[in-house]
């Protein structure tokens, strides 16, 4: 498994979303209120991705000691 390419992936992905979250920021006729409301999303999201990666990264760890033996 090539995880320096799917953490390059994942990365692009990670900068698409602060993109959206700068958006919404710079958003001066939102109020909090709504602010927070689009942000939740983008920030869960992003959470998702990053334990996704994290377990990628630890199924590939643990194959890599399994090949070993």
């Amino acid at each position: 498994m090539n995880i320096e390419f799917i953490e390059e992936k994942f990365n692009e992905i990670f900068k698409e979303l602060e993109k959206e979250v700068l958006e919404i920021l710079e958003n001066q006729s939102l109020d909090k209120k709504n602010t927070n409301l689009r942000m939740k999303p983008l920030s869960s999201t992003k959470q998702i991705l990053q334990n996704a990666l994290e377990s990628i990264k630890m199924v590939n760890e643990l194959d890599r000691k399994d090949n070993k033996n």
